[in-house]
């Protein structure tokens, strides 16, 4: 038994790299912030003199320590006594003062920037999204385009927000601390940096390796979450095929792997703890005995000392969040860059002649297609017919026979590859889509509703409309009265996708935001076909209402519903192999129609 989970499971394994294309790519973003540059770049400057003063505290703080009569100040600064405590304290308050004001507006700016090229960014990626043709969404999935908005949004957000703040924060604190090390004694100076830093890129490295772990093991539960929705989700199936044991087996494999992974994760932990406890702390007990023995000659002073372990730790602490701050930068960068590679997908052109005095007349002339994602497989050849304003024109044939997609046709969704689809004897490739669109109105057989109330899903057809043409619209639809049960009728909330009514209920509200349209072509696709006598009885009447003085095309499964159409085609393998009306196509005893209609009466 295949599970759905395989395929997932591969493509969580498969990790994205950041290459000079990606950074090239990412850097297509910031045309978002270029409104917004003027002030950005203020919002660095304050960046850059909070980090400035930030780095003033360890200095000031050795002082304040190590403060006494003989020693002197570690940076004299003209009529300020460095040497008096009071004079310390105030000092400080003060560069605090100022720190927190830079911080203020520094937070302030970045954030204020952000969320404007972030709405800029969304209100871009939906109006494109909205206006891409149907084969984009062929192409790529739903819940991928709204991780995009979502998720990527937001991880961009939270990058520019603070990360790359604070990521090149650390590394003027490590520049500053470096040059204050320097400026107290280059010896010392050596003495730590062949000591720490290497202990620091050690401990990284450690890090690294049991955050991957930790990782796969999150994955990994990632994983055996999935197995229990597919199974809970699927349990008819599970029963029916006598899977539980295999089930059991498959859910107890991947928990086995999560145990062993998480059991190595915390035997990594206490090697690195050891190693803290140990290699770290006691290369920095090292460092600071060697400082101390440094006091004790004279080479240093106690407020110097004081301020060199300060900033040690300052170093220590920079360097150890440099790697998890270029993560998520890197993280980002591939996120912005597959989102800004979907915002430059070709959307549909605009272009083309309004419909004025538009009849509904329709024609096709040798009509060829293929589906561009399945160019080797010709679904419509040469396809030929006319339907004459206000007619009913009948699609009938086998899966695949292409029913729908001459009604994708019709819509405009695609450009055929030969021949002319002709409205009122105007080329369609001459339309403007809009325009044409405006005039044709589909009820398909699975009729998905929007969240909202029932008047909602019926202004859909018609968002101008006055509440007297959503009650006329009702009740041409037979709705009405189903509507006016409910407790908060017209303002019932329909539930996601419409799941609060009936499949007969949903079909009469699309009818019904289709007759609020009052389009010249109408498309019913399978309009009954999935539902029970009662409904469909009340469905059809409501579309014999709907299709008087439209033109009409029905894609039809019961035979039955399409006998008094004007003209019927058809369809198999892509051709119209027959034509006609039902009594004619009837007759013929060794055509295809015939056959059908014998099937569906036996």
């Amino acid at each position: 038994m295949l599970s759905p989970g395989r395929n997932r499971e591969k493509k969580d394994k498969v990790k994205v790299k950041v290459s000079r294309e990606a950074y090239r790519k990412a850097r297509r973003f910031f045309k978002f912030l270029r409104p917004y540059r003027g002030v950005y770049v203020i919002g660095w400057l304050f960046l850059l003199l909070s980090s400035i003063t930030s780095m003033f505290f360890p200095g000031l703080m050795g002082q304040l320590l190590g403060a006494n009569d003989s020693d002197k100040a570690i940076v004299e600064i003209k009529g300020i006594d460095l040497t008096d405590i009071n004079v310390i304290l105030l000092t400080m308050l003060i560069v605090f003062a100022f720190n927190a004001l830079f911080s203020f507006f520094r937070i302030w700016i970045f954030t204020s920037v952000t969320e404007r090229a972030l709405k800029d960014l969304r209100r871009n990626s939906f109006e494109r999204f909205v206006y891409y043709p149907i084969d984009f969404f062929n192409r790529n999935k739903v819940g991928e385009l709204t991780s995009r908005i979502a998720t990527d949004i937001n991880l961009i957000r939270d990058v520019l927000n603070t990360t790359i703040a604070e990521f090149f924060r650390q590394f003027i604190t490590i520049a500053f601390a470096l040059g204050m090390i320097l400026y107290f004694s280059w010896e010392l100076a050596l003495w730590m940096l062949a000591v720490i830093p290497v202990l620091a890129v050690v401990s990284i490295i450690f890090g690294r390796y049991i955050r991957k772990l930790s990782k796969k093991a999150t994955d990994e539960a990632a994983q055996s979450n999935s197995i229990i929705e597919e199974v809970l989700t699927g349990i008819v199936n599970v029963k029916a095929f006598t899977n539980e044991h295999y089930e059991k087996d498959r859910y107890e494999q991947r928990i086995n792997t999560i145990r062993r992974l998480n059991v190595k994760t915390g035997v990594m932990r206490a090697v690195f703890v050891a190693f803290i406890i140990f290699c770290l702390f006691g290369g920095i007990a090292f460092v600071i005995w060697k400082a101390k023995h440094m006091q004790l000659d004279g080479l240093i002073t106690a407020a110097q000392f004081n301020a060199f372990i300060l900033y040690t730790i300052f170093l220590g602490a920079s360097f150890s969040s440099i790697p998890d701050m270029y993560a998520r930068i890197q993280k980002a960068i591939g996120s912005t860059e597959h989102l800004m590679d979907l915002l430059e997908e070709e959307t549909e052109t605009s272009g083309g002649k309004e419909l004025k005095d538009f009849k509904g007349k329709v024609r096709f002339e040798n009509v060829s297609f293929s589906y561009p994602q399945r160019k080797e497989i010709k679904v419509l050849d040469q396809i030929n017919f006319e339907c004459e304003a206000g007619q009913t024109t009948a699609l009938v044939g086998s899966s695949g026979a292409g029913k729908t997609t001459i009604s994708s046709l019709l819509l405009h969704f695609y450009d055929v590859d030969k021949g002319r689809i002709l409205f009122d004897d105007q080329d369609i490739t001459t339309i403007s889509k809009e325009s044409l669109r405006s005039q044709i109105a589909v009820v398909p057989q699975e009729v998905i509703l929007f969240g909202g109330t029932v008047k909602e899903n019926i202004l859909y057809g018609n968002v101008n409309a006055t509440d007297e043409e959503v009650i006329d619209a009702a009740r041409k639809a037979n709705a009405y009265d189903f509507i006016m049960s409910f407790p908060d009728k017209f303002e019932t909330l329909v539930g996601d996708r419409g799941i609060q009514l009936s499949g007969g209920q949903k079909q009469r509200i699309a009818i019904a935001r289709a007759v609020l349209k009052n389009p010249k072509i109408l498309i019913l696709d399978e309009a009954t076909s999935a539902l029970d006598s009662e409904s469909e009885k009340l469905v059809q009447d409501a579309l014999d209402k709907l299709m008087v003085g439209r033109t009409s095309f029905i894609i039809a499964h019961r035979l039955s519903t399409i006998k008094n159409a004007d003209n019927i085609l058809v369809l198999e393998h892509g051709k119209i192999v027959e034509q006609g009306k039902h009594d004619e196509l009837i007759a013929d005893d060794e055509g295809v129609y015939f056959k059908l209609n014998n099937i569906q009466m036996n």
